[in-house]
């Protein structure tokens, strides 16, 4: 990869009272058809091209501010939430890999969303919200799950809904009370307007659906089907042995330990390990092959 740095020139959206001019401006930049992006990506990461680099980040802008539009009830500015995103895009535009076969859309949705809820964190106080796993799931959740169940009242939930919350995202009843205390003070009503809109837009006005856009979802859907059909058809260079070692240990639901395969196959632990690395190798590698070979023809 280049080691270069891209200016990209995006759009201002440092004003909340410009957020839809942002909005408007961002639809301007055209989508990019798979081959234009496997293009543009290679002519980056081979060539160092920062044009290439810059119309793909463009491109995906709109992705940028359709995730950070899902956490503004943090009761953050949605131009941070926007540029937090966008650095988490960058960053993914720098480490995508094209040969791999996905869309860049796929790939840097979990980098946007990442350095997006990063932000959310440091902003709220890590001390104060707590850095466990749960705990983190319980912050970006509870909201979410709250209106699904269609609570709107703004003081202490009820003990079903405690309950309910709590089992549902695997958390202590004390760590939802607790949570959903520190979020009520920061929460922002839907209603309120956004300041200095010329359209007196109000919040609720940008609520995004929490699925996948069709564009997006039918992208992911196809990657995911071709994906697998690349995986299974590659599976043919490993023998019996090493197909079900590999699938019990890497692409079951309920993974076997090396421990279950030893006694299994009547195997030594280290003896099961080398055999899921090797199976693991020649897999990747004939994908890795199959994939460059079918990207090959696309772009001829």
């Amino acid at each position: 990869m280049t080691s270069k740095t891209i200016n990209y020139n995006l759009p201002s959206a440092t004003l909340e009272g410009s957020l839809t001019s942002y909005l408007s401006k961002i639809k301007k930049f055209p989508m990019l058809t798979h081959k234009e992006e496997y293009t543009l990506a290679k002519n980056w990461k081979k060539k160092g091209d920062l044009k290439s680099a810059q119309k793909l980040v463009t491109s995906h802008l709109r992705l940028v501010a359709k995730i950070a539009m899902g956490y503004r009830g943090y009761g953050l500015p949605v131009s941070e939430l926007i540029s937090e995103g966008n650095i988490g895009l960058m960053q993914a535009v720098k480490k995508f890999d094209e040969k791999k076969g996905f869309r860049l859309a796929t790939y840097a949705m979990w980098w946007i969303k990442a350095s997006i809820q990063e932000y959310v964190l440091r902003s709220w106080s890590l001390v104060k919200m707590g850095t466990t796993t749960a705990q983190k799931k319980l912050f970006f959740n509870l909201k979410k799950i709250k209106n699904q169940l269609s609570i709107h009242e703004t003081g202490d939930l009820s003990p079903k809904h405690v309950s309910t919350i709590s089992k549902q995202l695997n958390v202590k009843k004390e760590e939802v009370i607790s949570m959903n205390r520190r979020l009520h003070g920061k929460e922002k009503s839907l209603n309120a307007p956004i300041a200095n809109d010329i359209d007196n837009s109000e919040w609720q006005d940008w609520i995004v659906d929490d699925k996948l856009d069709q564009e997006v979802k039918l992208s992911q859907d196809q990657e995911l089907g071709n994906r697998k059909k690349l995986m299974n058809d590659s599976m043919v260079v490993l023998n019996l042995r090493e197909k079900e070692i590999l699938t019990a240990r890497r692409l079951s639901e309920d993974p076997k330990t090396l421990e279950y395969l030893s006694n299994e196959y009547k195997i030594s632990r280290e003896r099961v390990r080398q055999i899921e690395t090797k199976a693991f190798e020649k897999l990747q590698k004939t994908m890795l092959s199959s994939s460059e070979s079918t990207n090959a023809l696309t772009k001829n």
